[in-house]
């Protein structure tokens, strides 16, 4: 690697790093989730702005083509980023499934999450598929990415606006994260059907072969039944093993060495990566017990701390970087999609919700909530986006649908408790209590994002 190459590189990381940090810092101080302003850092360096006003000064600093060392490194730390991301995302999931959430859970999982899922798989026959469809050609795929981008809600984002509002540790905030667990791992299993029928697509020219797709399937189910109840037993014992000197001296480095093998054998058995590394997450926190858990929390927390400070704000830069508001953006696609999808999750939850036994201003809260697409609404897309599966233009509206969303809901709880309204009206009045990564609650770690 030359000098300048080197230069043209690190000035880059400068850019991405130090804007996306500083923006994403001025949205929080303005009560917006810290994703708007990171993705807005993007935008700017991007052909959105930095490549339509200096195109030959963006060239030189990112990289011009798929072989240039810059567009490479920096290619790899946007995928690095993703997967610490869903990394830390998966090891927020403990103790949100609270015995006395699991009738409501059961309604919005069994209704809230799949009436929107199915209705809008019904409604794709009458849309003009061809304009959300990508280079990989696969008409199934695009379809299941759309009823997915339809029905999915954010951990990281909802996590993000919880502990900031200091009501983590309300039930309503167990309730919300329990079920937006469940639904994440449910709808990145089709996900990963949608990548498999694309990659086959490709791989048959056209047609989908079902054998292969099929193996797919078969793999990525074996694989997530074995990350979420063998894995997590097989970790425990060489996690508190004595000749484990990377678990007893280096804990970082075991974790570390614990993604990357989920990601590895991932990788080896063409399952998608970034379920991996969430189910990575779930895994090494799920096989930790009392003392254990103590030790590696300090551990988890840097891990956390680098990951939202360095790298997962490069992810959500070059998520920005890539949008093109000039020729890859369509408004009517945009308006049409976040006001059709809105409306029919808004509808489905509220149905669910009512039937939990939940009424009036309750339903209202538990829907807003649903409703923000954030971190996995823009993981989606980018996952189905580097895939082939969908258009730059329908990548655009599915980012910005999460960003906007994402804003719905924190402007909306940030109204309710300043007015003094309950959010779910058997708990009363909340207080906000703002928690630390100290926190017994354990959903702390991923709020930093």
């Amino acid at each position: 690697m030359s000098t300048e190459t080197l230069g043209s590189l690190t000035l880059a990381l400068l850019l991405l790093v130090g804007g996306a940090n500083l923006l994403g810092h001025l949205a929080a101080r303005l009560r917006q989730p810290k994703v708007v302003g990171e993705i807005l850092a993007g935008v700017l360096l991007g052909p959105s702005l930095l490549g339509l006003l200096a195109p030959g000064v963006a060239a030189q600093v990112f990289g011009a083509g798929d072989q240039d060392t810059p567009t490479v490194v920096l290619e790899f730390l946007y995928n690095l980023g993703l997967l610490l991301l869903m990394f830390v995302s998966g090891a927020s999931v403990r103790n949100v499934l609270g015995k006395d959430n699991r009738r409501p859970t059961a309604w919005i999982l069994g209704l809230g999450t799949p009436l929107p899922f199915f209705l809008a798989l019904g409604l794709t026959p009458f849309l003009p598929l061809e304009a959300f469809m990508g280079p990989a050609g696969s008409k199934p795929a695009v379809v299941l990415v759309f009823a997915i981008a339809a029905a999915v809600t954010s951990i990281p984002v909802i996590t993000k606006i919880f502990f900031d509002l200091g009501i983590l540790h309300t039930r309503f905030a167990s309730l919300m994260l329990g079920a937006a667990v469940l639904e994440d791992i449910a709808l990145w299993a089709v996900l990963s059907l949608a990548t498999a029928i694309a990659s086959a697509t490709v791989a048959s020219g056209g047609g989908v072969l079902a054998a292969t797709v099929s193996v797919h399937v078969v793999t990525n189910i074996l694989f997530v039944l074995l990350a979420m109840t063998v894995a997590p037993r097989v970790l425990r014992r060489p996690s508190r093993a004595r000749w484990n000197l990377l678990a007893t001296e280096s804990p970082i480095a075991w974790i570390i060495v614990v993604f990357l093998g989920y990601v590895s054998v991932a990788a080896a058995l063409d399952v998608t990566l970034a379920f991996a590394a969430f189910l990575a997450g779930f895994g090494i926190v799920g096989g930790m017990k009392g003392t254990e858990r103590q030790r590696f929390r300090a551990p988890l927390d840097s891990i956390t701390h680098v990951s939202a400070a360095v790298f997962i704000p490069i992810y959500f830069a070059v998520v920005g970087y890539r949008l093109d508001f000039v020729e890859g953006f369509s408004p009517l696609m945009l308006i049409a999609f976040l006001l059709g999808s809105s409306v029919v999750v808004l509808l489905s939850i509220g149905l669910a919700a009512r039937l939990a036994g939940f009424r009036g201003l309750d339903i209202v809260n538990l829907a807003m909530t649903c409703n923000a697409r954030g971190g996995p609404g823009i993981v989606l897309a980018s996952v189905a986006f580097d895939a082939g599966i969908i258009s730059a233009p329908f990548f655009t509206t599915l980012v910005v649908t999460a960003v906007l969303t994402s804003q719905a809901c924190g402007v909306w709880l940030d109204f309710v408790l300043r007015r003094g309204w309950p959010l779910l009206a058997s708990e009363g009045r909340v207080e906000p209590r703002k928690l630390t990564l100290d926190s017994p609650s354990g959903t702390v770690g991923p709020a930093q994002l």
